[in-house]
């Protein structure tokens, strides 16, 4: 049976200071609510450049309390508004010297439903993450929303199918991933994992990256974004690697009932002959 779930995502560049980003931001999710979207996803640490190309303690000044910080009550005033589900990554500081790679999830009125911390912490040339966050300690929450169940997982994940397959187990019906994500060793992979975990667990998958270069650092961000639903099919086109882009799509998650019971990979799981998988 059809259930239509009209589902936003965006890609912006950074426009040089955390006001306007998140103005900019806060105009997207009028246009999304105006085109009759239901769920919005913001990018990787939205509000904030991608920092992390480069490791200095002045960065730590991005950071902010989830939910009480004053990003995620201003979404969660947006949210309220527009009558929007919004995925809203930032730059977490739970105390003094401990941060993390967070996404507040906030229901269509206004409500925080709680977060993801983002779990695997990369550590190479461009991507010095792990002088900045501490990894996940929050499992693989699902959220029951206005939508459905919606999942996260934060860019460098999307290489572990691990998170992907809990995520599924835990009833997710679409997982917005975003990222930050440049023109290197990567980039060809970015069309092709998420469209194989979206067949594999059977659910949408909304990948979200930047565009753009940004003063802390040479990499390219290239854009691209798309949903891709549980067959492994893009839903409409994939967005522009240059500029910036409203991508907004209609989700059946009716399929996904569908798929599942005509690729039954729940069912054939063998989960009591895993348990070396965890002991390598």
């Amino acid at each position: 049976m059809s259930q239509i779930v009209r589902a936003a995502l965006v890609q912006t560049r950074w426009t040089g200071d955390q006001e306007s980003m998140i103005a900019l931001h806060e105009r997207y999710a009028r246009e999304a609510a105006a085109r009759g979207a239901k769920i919005l996803g913001f990018q990787e640490v939205f509000n904030a450049p991608y920092f992390c190309q480069v490791q200095e303690p002045e960065h730590y000044r991005w950071a902010e309390p989830v939910p009480d910080g004053p990003t995620v009550r201003r979404m969660s005033d947006l949210a309220r508004e527009l009558g929007l589900v919004l995925v809203v990554p930032v730059y977490e500081e739970e105390q003094p010297g401990v941060y993390y790679n967070t996404a507040a999830v906030i229901d269509a009125d206004g409500r925080y439903l709680g977060k993801y911390r983002k779990h695997h912490i990369p550590q190479v040339k461009g991507f010095w993450e792990k002088y900045y966050f501490k990894p996940g300690n929050l499992g693989w929450p699902v959220f029951d929303t206005a939508v459905g169940k919606v999942g996260v997982y934060i860019c460098y994940d999307r290489h572990f199918p691990e998170g992907w397959r809990a995520l599924g187990l835990r009833g997710a019906q679409i997982v917005y991933n975003p990222s930050a994500t440049s023109r290197s060793l990567s980039a060809y992979l970015w069309q092709l994992e998420q469209p194989a975990a979206a067949v594999a667990n059977a659910y949408y998958v909304a990948a979200i990256n930047r565009v753009g270069t940004e003063e802390y650092g040479d990499n390219d961000f290239y854009g691209t974004s798309y949903f891709v639903d549980p067959r492994g099919r893009f839903v409409g086109d994939v967005a522009s690697d240059k500029e910036e882009e409203l991508v907004v799509r209609d989700l059946d998650l009716g399929l996904i009932e569908e798929v599942r019971r005509q690729w039954a990979f729940y069912r054939d799981r063998r989960p009591e002959a895993y348990g070396p998988l965890t002991e390598a």
